[in-house]
């Protein structure tokens, strides 16, 4: 069994930042992935080139962000301040029905990668703020130019329902309605990424969790994960919204129980 951990929404802020430099260096932490545009990435940038073993993945933001592009260059993506839409749902049916919209999106995508490779660090895999990655017009866009890309890992964010159901918590209609719309857009894209090479795991867990990765959910998690290789996520943070995330990350008794069991930690490089 081998098991990705990572943490989303590097660079968003300086407590994300430091959450997880710190679970990194401390605790359990394999990988991460990087927000190219919010107000901490350069930072974030710094303290990945000072971890070698760290992942560092891109986390395509579409929503809930900042654009790379100004207002100008992409209007129906960002507002006159730069910042992307704050409704999911809107957004996503934008991108889909309105072709000006899609074709800024792939524009807007190519700016974050190109900013990522800016960075110098290598692509350790990519995966997209609220699994906007598989949005079926952006999960299109990227397998159109994985290669150009250099996209070699992808997160296929599907999780086992029954299995999560029990090792967890959270309101009912947002964890069956994330479990089956992202099973689907998962299962959508599997054969395109077997063809094209790209890694990626067999199951994702964190996805029915609600910012609710916290040290009970790993416990059970590493006593009962699936042969094969997976990945759990979290969003670790110094702010109390998400400080018990990063808590588990580097809770000792995880810690330990991770060094003893027969779960190997790894990257999506090294899959």
């Amino acid at each position: 069994m081998r098991l990705i951990i990572n943490a989303d929404d590097f660079g968003r802020d300086p407590g994300a930042n430091e959450a997880i430099a710190d679970a990194h260096d401390r605790g359990i932490l394999t990988t991460t992935s990087l927000m190219v545009n919010e107000p901490s990435a350069a930072a974030a940038v710094e303290l990945a080139r000072q971890r070698p073993r760290l992942g560092v993945g891109i986390h395509l933001t579409l929503v809930f962000g900042h654009g790379g592009l100004s207002h100008a260059q992409v209007p129906h993506l960002v507002d006159e301040q730069g910042k992307l839409s704050y409704n999911a749902p809107a957004a996503g049916m934008r991108y889909f029905f309105h072709r000006a919209a899609r074709e800024e999106l792939r524009v807007e995508i190519a700016e974050q990668f190109r900013r990522f490779r800016e960075t110098g660090l290598p692509l350790d895999h990519v995966n997209g703020h609220l699994h906007l990655h598989l949005h079926p017009v952006v999960a299109d866009i990227l397998l159109e130019h994985a290669r150009e890309w250099g996209i070699h890992g992808f997160r296929w964010s599907r999780d086992l329902f029954w299995f999560s159901w029990k090792l967890g918590r959270g309101p009912l209609f947002y964890r069956v309605s994330h479990a089956v719309i992202f099973n689907l857009l998962s299962l959508r894209v599997k054969k395109r990424l077997e063809r094209l090479g790209i890694r990626h795991t067999r199951r994702v867990f964190g996805l029915m969790q609600t910012s609710h990765v916290e040290e009970p959910y790993l416990l059970k998690l590493l006593d009962h994960l699936p042969s094969g290789d997976s990945e759990v996520y979290s969003h670790p943070s110094t702010e109390p919204k998400y400080q018990a995330e990063y808590q588990a990350l580097i809770a000792p008794e995880v810690i330990r129980k991770l060094k003893n069991s027969s779960i190997t930690p790894i990257r999506y490089s090294d899959l």
